[in-house]
């Protein structure tokens, strides 16, 4: 039942390969045998080339196919060309594409209002990814201090963070790789250690405009704080006046089995942003805000002559109605236990060593180099991502079925048989 499942996959992707290969003009078979040719080397030399996507299926140019444990990093929530997805792109891309912010559309309402009702904002910014998301919080505190007559410049980040990789988001992320040669980085950023209550009570003070954290931080090994620490964070902010700004670009969309990741700690943000699975693959980003915090962008103060277009807004709606509406984020915490039962059968005796994470975010750590062990896996057919030496991100889409997880457990167990 399940491999003839996926065999049927398989054989729909076979007719569309064999069909593209025949159409092929002359032009994508020169980039076909040397697909970054003419694009910048800032990416590792990618193999394969993916031309299709089905689910948690991908089909590479020649006609292979992988299970995809990785979901474009945990961006494709709902999986490949999810039906109601692609329904809502195609007849939005038949009505209107863009018009600029200097008007509004009923897909920015529609998306903004559903928002609002299923968390703890008042408003909403739409912004292209999360990078922008994480520029535009940055600046949001910074304007709020402003316009209450006692400005303040400095927010708290941690060791290990990840914000992004505009010039702000960048020195907003406390990891000296992505620094390299980008200095001088903006000023006001102070690190702490992540989850260290002590150093934040310590540094915390009527300077501080913000602190700005990972509920769990993803690119920096998938590290789950202790318990009741942002809780905590939560009351030092309230003390000293700061705000409580929450990058749920990763962990939001249900990635962690609620909604947002904060919702399972009792947290109430001042500032959250979103991006990756918010459009389901399509380029999106948000900020989220309370009232009182959003009353600061006032016209003139942010924009982004593309936030907030039709095309995006739309397909993020039907994201979040297919995961509220479709039992699909019901569905993460089975689907969570499935998936570790699966890898602790899998994967041999002695390879991890720590399994961390929440719902549908998880980091292995591993005794063989990370990088070899997700190059085994691409091999035999399935993506998983490596973050460091030693550790192995698994980010899958929330529709991960039955058929697909066997496949996944079965190429793992013989890729990492030695």
């Amino acid at each position: 039942m399940l491999k003839s499942e996926f065999q049927a996959c398989r054989q729909r992707n076979m007719q569309f390969h064999n069909f593209h290969a025949a159409v092929q003009t002359p032009v994508e078979r020169t980039c076909a045998s040397a697909p970054r040719a003419h694009l910048f080397g800032n990416y590792r030399p990618p193999a394969p080339t993916f031309v299709r996507g089905e689910r948690s299926v991908l089909y590479d140019a020649r006609g292979k196919d992988y299970v995809d444990l990785v979901a474009g990093i945990a961006t494709c929530g709902l999986g490949h060309c999810h039906p109601k997805l692609v329904a809502a792109l195609t007849a939005q891309a038949s009505a209107l594409w863009h018009v600029s912010n200097l008007y509004d559309t009923q897909p920015a309402s529609l998306l903004a209002a559903r928002l609002c009702e299923t968390s703890f904002a008042d408003r909403v910014f739409f912004c292209n990814s999360g990078t922008e998301a994480n520029e535009a919080a940055i600046k949001l505190v910074r304007r709020f201090h402003h316009d209450r007559g006692t400005p303040r410049a400095e927010i708290l980040v941690c060791e290990g963070g990840f914000h992004g990789r505009t010039l702000g988001a960048l020195s907003a992320t406390a990891q000296p790789k992505y620094h390299l040669g980008f200095a001088p980085l903006v000023p006001g950023f102070r690190v702490l250690p992540y989850g260290d209550i002590e150093a934040l009570r310590a540094n915390l003070s009527e300077r501080t405009a913000a602190l700005l954290i990972e509920p769990i931080q993803g690119e920096g090994g998938v590290i789950v704080p202790p318990e009741g620490f942002l809780r905590e964070a939560r009351v030092l902010c309230d003390r000293v006046g700061a705000l409580l700004v929450l990058d749920e670009v990763q962990t939001g969309m249900g990635r962690t089995g609620t909604l947002w990741a904060h919702q399972q700690e009792g947290v109430t943000p001042d500032v959250l942003t979103s991006a990756k699975a918010l459009g389901g693959g399509f380029p999106i980003g948000a900020v989220l805000a309370r009232e009182e915090v959003a009353a600061s962008f006032v016209p003139g103060s942010h924009g982004s002559t593309f936030g907030g277009n039709p095309l995006a807004t739309s397909v993020a709606k039907a994201a979040l109605d297919v995961l509220l509406d479709d039992g699909v984020l019901a569905a993460v915490p089975a689907l969570t236990r499935k998936l570790h039962l699966a890898l602790a059968e899998a994967l041999p005796a002695g390879l991890v060593t720590q399994v961390r994470g929440r719902g549908l975010l998880i980091g292995l750590e591993v005794s063989q180099p990370a990088g070899l062990l997700a190059a085994r896996a691409l091999e035999a057919g399935v993506l998983v991502n490596a973050l460091g030496e030693r550790v192995l991100r698994l980010a899958p889409a929330l529709t991960l079925n039955d058929s697909e997880l066997a496949e996944a457990a079965s190429r793992l167990k013989y890729a990492f048989r030695a």
